[in-house]
């Protein structure tokens, strides 16, 4: 009677801890993922977005902070997979990577992880004091830019992934347009006259400011492009982000506060 008693309770406890829970199954099969890089890269590119806020599971589904999970993926063995959900929220769990994988995957995934825990780390802090002109000789800094959100493309005129990105961010910029208090601003490692001869065939909808290779290795201390930051009204770094996907989504959460 007592055994019974026992298997019911424990029943009712996974029953009802199942039921707290609000995510499900993989969204794919983790295994099946890995069996080339290409499978998981795709994967990754399209569903997986470290920037965004996401509950951060462990491989036991324990709810971990979102720096311990970034700091996993960075120094350890695994990949992040997405779990159905029932809610919008995003859940993210970790799942070992298997030992014939390609070892690409590791090493990708070990270094999106430590530059998404390296932007993490900069979200909340001051962004560092500038005082700039751009390319119409305007000056662009951080008194002068008080109040407003700032949204801050960093990028370089022989980075594909930069260029690649102009259409969507130009498109983004004019749908903020009548914001006023919504500004785009980019910072850009080559000369004034190198950039007027590009942005003449690519134009850009951002205030480009010159010459900020040394400004983004040493203050910003970037190692990827783009990069994407979002202060908010107190300039603070509110997101630090990858991608222009990461981007539109974080500017339309921010911009309603």
């Amino acid at each position: 009677m007592k055994k019974s008693i026992t298997i019911i309770i424990t029943f009712l406890f996974f029953t009802f801890s199942f039921a707290q829970n609000n995510f499900g199954n993989p969204e794919v099969d983790p295994i099946h993922i890995q069996k080339t890089y290409t499978d998981w890269s795709a994967y990754q590119s399209k569903n997986i977005m470290l920037s965004r806020d996401f509950v951060a599971l462990d491989p036991n589904s324990k709810e971990i902070s979102k720096e311990s999970f970034l700091n996993l993926l960075a120094n350890r063995n695994y990949i992040p997979i997405r779990l159905k959900s029932e809610d919008s929220t995003y859940y993210y769990k970790l799942f070992l990577i298997q030992q014939n994988s390609d070892t690409s995957i590791k090493a990708t995934i070990n270094q999106i992880g430590f530059d998404a825990h390296k932007n993490f780390e900069m979200e909340g802090t001051q962004f560092p004091k500038f005082s700039f002109k751009d390319l119409n000789g305007n000056l662009v800094s951080n008194e002068s830019m008080k109040g407003k959100i700032i949204v801050i493309k960093c990028w370089y005129i022989h980075c594909t992934p930069c260029i690649k990105e102009f259409p969507q961010v130009n498109k983004l910029a004019d749908e903020y347009k009548d914001r006023k208090d919504i500004l785009f601003i980019s910072l850009a490692e080559d000369a004034q006259e190198k950039l007027k001869v590009f942005l003449a065939k690519r134009p850009l909808a951002y205030s480009v400011i010159p010459n900020m290779k040394v400004y983004m290795n040493e203050s910003l201390q970037l190692n990827s492009f783009p990069t994407h930051f979002i202060l908010n009204k107190e300039g603070i770094i509110a997101k630090v982000l990858p991608n222009f996907e990461s981007l539109e989504v974080a500017l339309e959460k921010e911009s309603k506060l």
